[in-house]
């Protein structure tokens, strides 16, 4: 079963790197077709906009709505997002949320194969994933980035899922990071 979803990933990454070799829309495919993200912040949240621009990069039309930390749980419930999963930021995208770090590629997929479900959710901050990617040095896999000052630093990354949540609110690992 994981054989096939890399299948499915890999084919949707082949067909849509097609369109633009060298840019990062060649992840999320024609910019024009995608739908715009909402994400739902507290302010300040520098790892939020992290991940906001990280979307953006990838041809995502992406809306910031900062809100007060005593805010995000109404917003959470709004969208049905179950409490065992939250993260700090959630958006909101084609009918589905986002809880979380979630990777472009998986919102991608999410789009493309339409599944009935409530959306995607990377719970807590890993670090290493998209918009964390320097702010937790503490995890399993190293490797090596350059700080302010042109330093190398050895960095750690952890392995981290993306969940599909279904209708029902429970939930099944959509990808593996």
């Amino acid at each position: 079963m994981p054989c096939q979803r890399f299948l499915r990933i890999f084919a949707l990454l082949w067909t849509l790197v097609g369109t633009s070799l060298f840019t990062p829309l060649s992840v999320a495919a024609d910019a024009s077709v995608l739908p715009e993200i909402v994400v739902y912040a507290p302010s300040p949240c520098l790892a939020c906009i992290d991940w906001a621009d990280y979307l953006r990069r990838y041809g995502f039309v992406v809306t910031i709505e900062e809100k007060l930390q005593r805010d995000m749980p109404r917003i959470k419930r709004w969208l049905n997002v179950p409490s065992q999963l939250e993260s700090v930021h959630t958006a909101r995208v084609a009918g589905y949320f986002i809880e979380g770090h979630v990777p472009v590629e998986d919102i991608v997929l999410l789009l493309k194969e339409k599944p009935k479900a409530r959306g995607l959710a990377v719970p807590g901050l890993p670090g290493g994933a998209p918009g964390r990617e320097s702010y937790n040095p503490v995890c399993d896999t190293a490797c090596t980035i350059l700080d302010n000052a042109g330093q190398e630093r050895d960095i750690k990354r952890e392995a981290f899922n993306t969940l599909l949540i279904g209708p029902d609110g429970r939930s099944s690992v959509y990808a593996r990071h």
